[in-house]
């Protein structure tokens, strides 16, 4: 079944307001821009992100803030965007801090089918606060439920028409679990191939996962914090 879209624009023209949304990437690494970028022209607002980042504040999930469209942002790490920082400060944006490894777990609990995970993180902190705790073999363990998300939209380094995904190194990152957890999972890739020409030993997520699927020119790729040796 081909699944190929005429690019972001057609890839995100039934998201609407007020919906929840996975967005792949870490960092600057694998972020889906053509369909931030789509989502930004089209304007539509009042949306839950689910994000390992909120991106910076010219780049990535950081051009929807800027344009007030996020409600809510679901994440682990949220430094180096001042307009977040701004408008978390200021009340204007809901924010639902997450250790890393239990946004990542909520992610493939939902593709895997499960209500809900248990893990020790965050026993005793303020993330436990009025969620439920079970002990298991004398250890306390916090019930933190499955993510429900309308779209998940991730990046590729290369995809077939029929949906099936492969990453590049360190891009691979949240795409992968994102991938499997939205109802409607949208993916831009680099290189847009047909069904045959990916080796099936190759394949990251395989194609009964997407339902859409198309391929992004001229990507910026940025890099969040440039390190070089001193000469």
């Amino acid at each position: 079944m081909n699944k190929t879209v005429n690019g972001a624009d057609e890839a995100i023209h039934d998201i609407q307001d007020g919906m929840t949304l996975m967005l792949g990437g870490f960092g600057m690494s694998g972020l889906p821009e053509k369909c931030i970028a789509a989502l930004v022209k089209k304007g539509v607002k009042d949306l839950t992100c689910i994000s390992n980042n909120a991106g910076v504040d010219d780049f990535g999930i950081g051009l929807m803030l800027k344009q007030r469209q996020v409600k809510k942002m679901i994440s682990s790490y949220v430094g180096e965007n001042a307009e977040f920082e701004r408008q978390l400060l200021s009340g204007e944006l809901e924010v639902e801090l997450i250790p890393q490894g239990t946004l990542a777990t909520r992610c493939m609990a939902a593709g895997y089918g499960m209500p809900a995970i248990f893990t020790p993180a965050g026993i005793g902190t303020e993330v436990a606060i009025g969620k439920e705790v079970r002990n298991f073999n004398g250890k306390d363990y916090l019930m933190e439920m499955a993510f429900e998300a309308d779209f998940a939209i991730v990046k590729a380094w290369k995809g077939d028409t029929m949906g099936n995904l492969v990453y590049r190194a360190t891009a691979r990152n949240f795409n992968a679990v994102m991938a499997m957890a939205g109802k409607i999972t949208i993916a831009e890739v680099e290189e847009l191939v047909e069904p045959g020409e990916i080796d099936p030993d190759h394949v990251h997520t395989p194609g009964i996962y997407v339902h859409r699927i198309f391929q992004g020119l001229n990507y910026e790729k940025r890099i969040e914090q440039r390190t070089v040796r001193k000469r």
